[in-house]
């Protein structure tokens, strides 16, 4: 049975307020160490003291997961009075947090509004395994790219989410699975028997991530800073629907795994399905993948390829998914559709998806049929959206002018 945590009721929030401070101060949280010492000499932090107060700060924000000022011990008084007065380290507010029979929890995280506008709304799942917790982050507030099988794909594009925002999903989820030091795992939650909880993130959750390219580079490379948060490479993967430039870029710069939202093996299909595909085809955006950086047989990129009965799951689709792939390390991961309300497919028969992997097994592509997790919480692959949505120009000049008039009025 799902279940749905009541945050309206004290005892089930978090000890420290995860509401962001109202006053629009700026977060040190997805700064770099390079901005992070700007912004404390800005404060009036001496020179001398820069390097050795950022690594104070980067320790409390990412191995200890403090989201106040106070608890900063080996951090001086007067500095943390400084701090407090002028930046922010506070989590978003969790709206809701969803339990599935199967383990999966989901939330549901309101931001604070960005420049003129509304407060947005992602949602952020993580999947617990033998051995390993998976997080699925999303980097938009909704998606441009209406894909015709996905949920999130019927929300419109509201806005890109900053560097701090997208890690604000790791530090919650670290917060409420107490999966960083002296803190506690809640009471029967399925979680890995040892080590972290979070072992592994994919930026597989709302949003396309390399339409918003240098915001997710900057959160990746902090995600991934050994001093730090310290998540293996190889443990991170980034998902897009085929944004072909800016592959590449993702393996030079980024350097972590790869994943494809490929669906298709025909172009008039795939053009449908994932509509992307009419700017960047199958070819273009298989090159890409053959050329991207540090690609091995020990570094696979690896293919999702949702399984929607009648349209892509024959065995001719299989025989040319071989084809298309070879010479690509690589694994496909086969997704059993997961509906959502007004969906006009249905998921493959269950004996269609294992004579489809069966084939691509034995023809050297390993196809492990991912099992729907979370579907009672709507919480599985596609399913993903929130309710934001993008005000009206008339409604964001009005807003505009009324910040305008009030800050007139201090």
């Amino acid at each position: 049975m799902a279940v749905t945590i009541d945050l309206t009721n004290p005892a089930a929030r978090p000890a420290r307020t995860v509401r962001p401070d109202s006053d629009g101060k700026p977060t040190l949280i997805g700064l770099t160490r390079p901005e992070m010492a700007r912004a404390l000499a800005e404060a009036g932090v001496p020179e001398k003291q820069l390097k050795m107060r950022v690594s104070q700060i980067w320790h409390w924000l990412y191995i200890r997961g403090v989201s106040d000022f106070d608890d900063m011990h080996t951090v001086s008084r007067e500095l943390r009075d400084t701090l407090k007065a002028r930046f922010t380290i506070a989590r978003p507010e969790i709206v809701e947090e969803q339990i599935s029979n199967d383990g999966t929890r989901k939330w549901l995280m309101r931001f604070s509004p960005r420049g003129a506008g509304r407060p947005v709304e992602v949602e952020t799942v993580y999947i617990p395994e033998e051995g390993r917790g998976t997080l699925c982050i999303s980097s938009q507030v909704g998606c441009t790219l209406t894909c015709s099988f996905c949920h999130t794909g019927t929300q419109m594009l509201v806005r890109n989410l900053a560097p701090d925002e997208i890690l604000a999903q790791l530090l919650v989820a670290r917060d409420r699975l107490g999966d960083f030091p002296h803190k506690d795992t809640p009471q029967g939650a399925i979680v890995p028997a040892e080590g972290r909880k979070v072992t592994n993130i994919v930026m597989m959750g709302m949003g396309e991530p390399l339409y918003n390219f240098e915001n997710v580079k900057k959160a990746l490379l902090i995600a991934a800073d050994g001093d730090g948060l310290a998540l293996s490479k190889r443990r991170i993967t980034l998902s897009t629907s085929g944004v072909v430039p800016e592959i590449a870029r993702t393996g030079e710069e980024i350097g972590v795994m790869l994943a494809i939202s490929l669906h298709a093996v025909r172009d008039e299909l795939r053009n449908e399905l994932v509509p992307i595909n009419r700017k960047y085809p199958l070819k273009e955006l298989l090159d890409a993948c053959r050329a991207y950086p540090a690609l091995s047989n020990a570094r696979r990129i690896t293919f999702e390829y949702v399984m929607l009965k009648g349209v892509n799951d024959s065995l001719a689709d299989a025989k040319e998914l071989v084809r298309l792939l070879k010479g690509i390390p690589a694994k496909i991961n086969l997704i059993p559709f997961n509906p959502w309300p007004g969906s006009p497919y249905e998921c493959s028969d269950w004996e269609t998806i294992e004579r489809f992997a069966d084939f691509v097994n034995a023809n050297g592509y390993a196809s492990p049929i991912r099992t729907p997790r979370g579907r009672d919480i709507f919480a599985a692959c596609g399913q993903l959206k929130s309710e934001s949505e993008r005000m009206r120009k008339a409604d964001r000049l009005a807003l505009e002018a009324a910040m305008i008039a009030g800050h007139g009025a201090d």
